[in-house]
């Protein structure tokens, strides 16, 4: 398998399950698509404008999931667990139809994307990858949660805390090398709310398909799921994923060393704003294999594929 080419799903994938906020069931079906043609979700129960670009400027909303929209404010919402198991198995393009404005939740992780698609295959084009590498530091803060990205020589590497005054959760950190390292844990690893919040959460018309089945609940001292956690730094890791996801409404594949603390989907779509808003804060690169001997997608997914 060439790493270093365009990639898409080989055979059609269907989802299907209930929106984490909606409370409505949906219905997605991921199929292939042609080189350069990126990642576009179709939204297929409206039948004119139904076409959205997960872009991080087409991004309207960043409270407790990433919605996107099109001009015509067609939206599609909570796209960030699927668009993270999209990057890391390096799919390159695809065609997402969905019958609702909601990705299903599924089980709050990015687990059942991941052990859906890769049975299905991979189909590699002769057209060569394009990578984002960043030129400068850029840094974004909003009062104590800062984010920043500086320059890698090879690698996408995400350094990420978190701080809560609950004591199950506490201060949580986790660094990861997204194209070399074994990334199962952040796949699996799913969202996650306090018993508190819940009430408020659900006041403001949100979370309502949210279950013990789809997200961690945490109450005081203790974890309200019959199994616990599936790793010892969950939290930390769903919010790493929530990122690669985010990262990847930039269109490509980044080269690039984040460091982020006690962030989320604003501050990552506030940091892609802000190093795209000066060209001279990156470089856009076509890779051929020759010239780079880096694979740019995860080898220990793709383990399972060939």
């Amino acid at each position: 398998m060439s790493y270093l080419t365009q990639k898409t799903i080989e055979k059609p994938v269907t989802f299907s399950g209930i929106g984490l906020h909606t409370g409505v069931k949906v219905n997605v079906s991921i199929k292939p698509a042609s080189p350069d043609t990126g990642i576009v979700f179709k939204r297929v129960d409206l039948k004119s404008n139904n076409l959205v670009y997960p872009s991080f400027m087409n991004v309207i909303n960043t409270s407790l999931n990433t919605t996107i929209s099109n001009e015509f404010k067609v939206k599609i919402s909570t796209i960030e667990h699927l668009m993270g198991a999209l990057f890391g198995l390096g799919i390159d393009n695809a065609l997402i139809e969905i019958d609702n404005e909601e990705v299903p939740i599924l089980d709050g992780s990015a687990k059942e994307f991941i052990e859906k698609i890769i049975p299905a295959g991979l189909k590699v084009s002769e057209a060569p990858i394009k990578i984002i590498k960043i030129n400068k530091k850029i840094e974004f803060k909003n009062g104590d949660k800062t984010i920043l990205i500086k320059p890698s020589k090879l690698s996408l590497n995400i350094d990420f805390e978190i701080k809560y005054k609950n004591p199950v959760i506490g201060n949580q950190k986790n660094k990861i090398n997204v194209y070399q390292d074994n990334l199962e844990d952040i796949f699996n690893s799913r969202t996650f709310c306090l018993y508190e919040d819940i009430e408020a959460i659900k006041k403001i018309g949100l979370a309502k398909g949210g279950s013990l089945e789809n997200a961690i609940v945490v109450k005081d001292y203790e974890i309200l799921n019959k199994n616990g956690l599936r790793n010892s730094k969950e939290f930390v890791n769903h919010k790493i994923l929530d990122c690669i996801g985010d990262l990847f409404t930039s269109g490509y594949r980044i080269i690039g060393s984040i460091e982020c603390s006690k962030g989320g989907h604003f501050l990552t779509n506030q940091l892609l704003k802000k190093v795209f808003k000066n060209k001279e804060n990156f470089s856009i690169l076509e890779i051929k294999e020759r010239n780079l001997p880096h694979t740019l997608i995860n080898k220990s997914i793709l383990k399972s594929i060939a």
